[in-house]
């Protein structure tokens, strides 16, 4: 639950709110921090609402949350807090953040009620978190070998750099996360594993990636896009980095009028499970370079597919545009004319670009096809837009846009996928 920096400067984290006594509030039936608010806030925001994380602060205690009651209010009820794009009417996601509606009723009753806090007896056990990650302790932290030197302003071009891991044996992970040196100035970062080709990692930063090293089939180490969280893969599926093997990222900065030097990690979690029970997790992308939004269109449509080659299971999606993307649906296409919609996201937001995990992965037989149907909006209503009168193209940069569909699959249960499974 992350509450805008617009908000912080206009003033609404000072609130004088009067905190009747503890019996008054009980007597007149009011939430209290300490039996209903904290464990709404344990469940769903203190992952990014703690010290030295996303948000910009923390609501773990009383004295932390109590200033910014009415802020919080505000945010619940508007849907805004905790971030989620997916219309879970159309299907079940495991990472679902938000709020019932009994659970932003008792928020609000607890603001107008005074905000109080309730006896201590009742607090629920404080959730425990590794300083800095979202996927708990790091076994191993693999490092930028030099820092990237930002300037304070202009545009920085894509580079990419080269991270070894100096494996001297196989792993299977089970969390992954992107940490930046300076969230201020990363825009994205898209990493590819390399296999071992004998070449060291030498950390010089390049403008292409290096189309002579082999990638690691279906290897990850996770990216980064605004206010994303790291990746815990579900019980018994995991990802395989192998021996030797060099991260490639590529970094898109940007600059913020100062200079700012940056040295970012990725922080991975080994599998505790046999290697012979593990599902393999992979991912890919569906992808359209082509297109051209018309000006002043306020929902330009655009579609990309992928035929799938060999069964698997959908786990999860992730839609990608910039600041004109407005909707985004994925459908599976089935051989035999059936469709199901895995994901829809109603109203896209470029500043929360979540990875919406299915509850239920979806069985993806051998010539399925995975569409993606993303919209713009291109008009002046979009405050967003940088300039409604231009024709827009597939591009780098923010005020240009992209169409990336990305998604990850599982492996069936023995191993490779069985179609019993009923959808």
């Amino acid at each position: 639950m992350r509450v805008s920096t617009a908000l912080i400067g206009a003033g609404a984290a000072l609130l004088v709110l009067g905190v009747g006594g503890l019996a008054s509030a009980e007597a007149a039936g009011t939430p209290t921090f300490a039996k209903d608010i904290a464990p709404i806030l344990y469940e769903n925001c203190v992952a990014c609402h703690r010290p030295n994380h996303l948000a910009p602060m923390s609501l773990i205690t009383y004295a932390d949350a109590r200033p910014w009651a009415r802020a919080v209010k505000t945010k619940v009820l508007a849907r805004e807090m905790p971030p989620w794009g997916a219309d879970s009417s159309v299907r079940a996601y495991k990472n679902d953040a938000s709020l019932t509606q009994t659970e932003i009723d008792t928020i609000a009753a607890w603001v107008d009620g005074g905000a109080p806090e309730g006896n201590a007896v009742d607090l629920p056990e404080v959730p425990q978190f590794a300083e800095g990650w979202s996927i708990g302790e790091p076994d191993l932290i693999f490092t930028m070998l030099e820092p990237f030197e930002v300037p304070a302003d202009g545009t920085v071009p894509y580079s990419y750099v080269t991270v070894p891991t100096n494996l001297q044996e196989d792993i299977w992970i089970s969390a992954h996360e992107f940490r930046p040196g300076d969230r201020r100035v990363i825009h994205h970062v898209i990493p590819s594993v390399l296999e071992d080709d004998g070449k060291p990692a030498t950390g010089e930063v390049k403008l292409r990636r290096d189309r002579t090293r082999t990638r690691a089939r279906g290897a990850s180490v996770g990216g980064y896009v605004p206010n994303r969280l790291g990746t815990v893969y579900a019980d018994g599926v995991a990802t395989r980095l192998p021996a030797g093997a060099d991260i490639e990222a590529q970094m898109h900065y940007t600059t913020i009028g100062e200079p700012v030097s940056d040295r970012s990690s990725w922080g991975v979690v080994l599998t505790r499970e046999p290697d012979s029970t593990l599902r393999r997790a992979r991912g890919g992308q569906v992808a359209n370079l082509t297109f051209a939004i018309e000006p002043g269109n306020a929902d330009f449509a655009v579609t990309a597919s992928r035929t799938i080659e060999e069964e698997t299971y959908l786990a999860n999606m992730m839609p990608h545009m910039h600041v004109r993307g407005k909707s985004a649906k994925y459908t599976v296409k089935y051989p035999d004319g059936r469709e199901v919609v895995a994901l829809w996201v109603p109203n896209y937001n470029f500043n929360w670009q979540l990875r919406y995990q299915l509850e239920e992965p979806i069985f993806m037989p051998k010539g399925a096809v995975l569409e993606a149907e993303f919209h713009y909006d291109n008009s002046g209503a979009n405050r967003f837009n940088p300039d409604p009168t231009a024709e827009v193209h597939w591009g780098d940069q923010t005020w240009e846009e992209m169409m990336l569909g990305y998604y990850g699959t599982v492996e069936g249960p023995e191993g490779n996928t069985t179609t019993s499974q009923q959808q």
